[in-house]
């Protein structure tokens, strides 16, 4: 066999090996160096098959690479590695509520800066980064925690000391 046929085969065999290993320690440095394998073995296809047969070779080596990710994407979740490497629910709702924040709710402060509509409040003597509901809120007014959701307090202007409006 030639030289450049067994390059070429050894470049791509080592490229999809590397990047397989990236899915398992990821870093982006191993799956480059596979990337740049493929590459490779995309150019010494067009020494070993000459310019028409590199050509075809690339475009053969960008098909499989394409269809192989696509495989990957549909079945791995599936599988017993997948579904272990994998998150088992949609997360895009979930808020994690934080106790100390949670306690807030009701409680008044002061606008230490203008809420237009995210800023700063003075709660409890805590600095609090807070979102106003509604209008924007200028600084020095008196503000009362309506609802925590996750690290989002949601503040509301106060008419009056003690008013629940």
């Amino acid at each position: 066999m030639d030289q450049s046929f067994l390059l070429y085969i050894t470049l791509i065999v080592a490229g999809l090996f590397l990047i397989g290993v990236e899915i398992f320690v990821p870093g982006g440095i191993i799956g480059s160096i596979g990337a740049l394998s493929l590459i490779a073995a995309m150019l010494v296809g067009f020494k070993a098959f000459g310019p028409s047969g590199g050509l075809l070779s690339a475009f053969v080596i960008i098909l499989l690479a394409g269809v192989g990710i696509a495989l990957w994407i549909k079945f791995f979740p599936r599988t017993a590695m997948g579904r272990h490497l994998t998150l088992s629910r949609d997360s895009r709702n979930f808020k994690a509520a934080s106790p100390e924040l949670k306690d807030l709710i009701g409680k008044e402060g002061i606008a230490h800066s203008a809420l237009h509509p995210g800023g700063i409040a003075t709660i409890e003597g805590h600095r609090v980064d807070v979102i106003a509901e509604g209008n924007w809120i200028e600084g020095g007014r008196r503000v009362r925690v309506l609802n925590v959701e996750g690290s989002r307090v949601v503040v509301r202007e106060e008419s009056e000391p003690g008013s629940t409006a």
